[in-house]
């Protein structure tokens, strides 16, 4: 299945908002089968959160941030994953 990196501007969170806005889409996500939430990176310098999903198509992830009230800057889907170790 794809993966897509999304880009959501938010301003500084505070920790209980960026928990607030994990469990509602983790309750977003109970109902959609298709899509999966791997792991999202908060940025306060920059204002923002770098989120990994897996799911079938950009359609999906929009469907997601639409039901869980999150906003969606920019989606890219991810042609190839590397690490460090893939080059020793």
């Amino acid at each position: 299945m794809p993966r897509y990196i999304i880009e959501r501007t938010t301003g500084t969170l505070t920790r209980d908002e960026v928990e607030a806005a994990g469990r509602k889409s983790n309750e977003v996500l109970e109902g959609m089968d298709d899509v999966v939430w791997i792991r999202s990176y908060v940025s306060d310098a920059a204002g923002k959160i770098y989120c990994e999903y897996e799911a079938p198509n950009e359609e999906a992830v929009l469907r997601h941030a639409e039901l869980a009230g999150l906003p969606v800057d920019r989606i890219s889907e991810v042609a190839m994953e590397v690490s460090p170790s893939m080059f020793v």
